[in-house]
Order: C-alpha cells, then sequence, then structure tokens
C-alpha cells in the first residue's frame, strides 16, 4: 500500500521515499565499486596490458586511465558513471538551494554559491568525458576530460570549504562543525594526493625510473577516493532530508 502526500494541497500516492543520506552513499558507492572492480580485473587477468609503460620499466599497478580503456573494465566503468551522474546533478542543485535560502542577501556567499554549482556540474561532465572517451580511443579528448574534471573538483572543494567556513560560525550544530572539519582535511589530502601524483607522473616520463609510474598510479587511486569521501560528507549535511518520487498529477480520461 503506497502512502500519501498532500503536494500544493493535492493528495498524491508517494511511490518511493529514500534518506538523503542513502541516496548520497548510493551514488558514491557506484564510483567507488566500479573503480575497485576494474583496477582489479585489470591486475588479475589483463595485468600486463594494464601496466606496460611507453619506457618499458617495471609497474606493479595500472593507473586508472588504462584499467578502464580495456574490456570489460569499461563496459562497468561506464555503467557505473552513467548510473551515478543524474543522482550527483541532483546532490549539486541541493546544495545550491541550500546555499541560496542561507546566503541569499551575503555577499560573496550567495556568488559562490552559483560558482559551486557550476564547477560540480563541470566536475561531473569531465567525469563523463573520460569515461565515455578512453585513452586508448582518443587520448586528447579523454585527457581534456582529465584535466577538467581535476581542476573543476579542486576548486569546487576549496568553494565548499569556504561556505562551509561561514556557515560554521553562525551554528551550533555539531554535525556542521564536523562537516567543515572533514571538508577542509579531504581537500587538504587531495591537494596533497595530486601533488605527488603529479611528482611521479613527471619524474616517470622524465626519467623512465622504476615504481615511478606505480606511485603515480597509488596516489592517483588516492585523489579519487579522497574525492569521493568528501562528497559522502553530504551525509552530515542534510541527514534530516529525504528523496520522494511523487507520482504525476491525476489520470486524464481519453
Amino acid at each position: 500500500m503506497l502512502q500519501g502526500s498532500s503536494i500544493l494541497g493535492h493528495e498524491r500516492p508517494l511511490v518511493i521515499r529514500v534518506s538523503f543520506g542513502a541516496c548520497v552513499g548510493f551514488t558514491v558507492c557506484l564510483p567507488l565499486v566500479g573503480l575497485i572492480t576494474c583496477i582489479f580485473i585489470s591486475s588479475v587477468f589483463h595485468y600486463d596490458d594494464s601496466t606496460g609503460t611507453h619506457c618499458r620499466v617495471p609497474n606493479y599497478l595500472p593507473s586508472i586511465s588504462a584499467s578502464i580503456s580495456l574490456s570489460p573494465e569499461c563496459h562497468i566503468w561506464r555503467f557505473c558513471i552513467g548510473l551515478h551522474s543524474a543522482p550527483r546533478l541532483l546532490v549539486a542543485f541541493t546544495y545550491f538551494k541550500f546555499y541560496k535560502a542561507r546566503f541569499a542577501s551575503r555577499f560573496p556567499e550567495s556568488s559562490l554559491s552559483c560558482f559551486s554549482l557550476a564547477f560540480s556540474v563541470c566536475e561531473n561532465l569531465g567525469l563523463l568525458l573520460l569515461t565515455y572517451v578512453s585513452s586508448s580511443e582518443t587520448y586528447f579528448v579523454h585527457k581534456e576530460g582529465f584535466v577538467l574534471f581535476l581542476a573543476s573538483s579542486l576548486i569546487y572543494m576549496a568553494i565548499t570549504c569556504r561556505l562551509w567556513k561561514t556557515i560554521r560560525k553562525n551554528s551550533l550544530s555539531p554535525e556542521d562543525a564536523m562537516s567543515h572539519c572533514w571538508k577542509v582535511r579531504l581537500l587538504l589530502l587531495n591537494v596533497s594526493f595530486c601533488g605527488l601524483a603529479g611528482f611521479f607522473y613527471w619524474k616517470h616520463n622524465m626519467y623512465c625510473e622504476s615504481g615511478s609510474y606505480t606511485l603515480f598510479a597509488l596516489f592517483e587511486y588516492l585523489v579519487v577516493v579522497s574525492n569521493m569521501a568528501f562528497h559522502l560528507t553530504a551525509v552530515w549535511d542534510f541527514k534530516s532530508r529525504e528523496v520522494m518520487v511523487i507520482s504525476s498529477s491525476e489520470d486524464k480520461d481519453f
């Protein structure tokens, strides 16, 4: 039996009702499970193809780009990211509405709310681009998608930390304080991992040292995982909210 819900004075049957935290958890778990699965399959079944480098030095871990460009890994990754993209946009617009309601007449927070939404959407678009155009197909497009994803995600996280700094100052909620602290920590970790990944990628290309590309792949994993963890803090931010899907308006006679 479906529960009833009153919207704009009309009773409509409630089709789906889940907590926002469960929605966020599902959204984050999809790429995490996809990433782990792709790396596992590449390491076990396509080890030589996924770990080979242009200078033929020993390498022990596949990069993310290499692992998601093989089959069936690419299909698993594309399925997970495609399914994850719509809820990801829902979370982005929920944050935007939350910020606009809280910072309606404040500057620069009101403007930062708009930038937060814009960079969140760009991050998602960059992820879709690098997912559906693999490095083995069109390397330049895949690379640009990765750059868009990485740059947008860093700017988005920095803006979010700035907004939550203001929220924490005006809130007595321990969840708000904890959310801000973890956002800052995860941003710093993400920046550190990005720097280390970039360093070992440069070192590998310049000197072709054994193990450099392995360390690059390891820190690349940590960049993605810390990014996912940052987005998971939305569970604290919207713990009392629910996602509801309501049936369409009254049936019409034909």
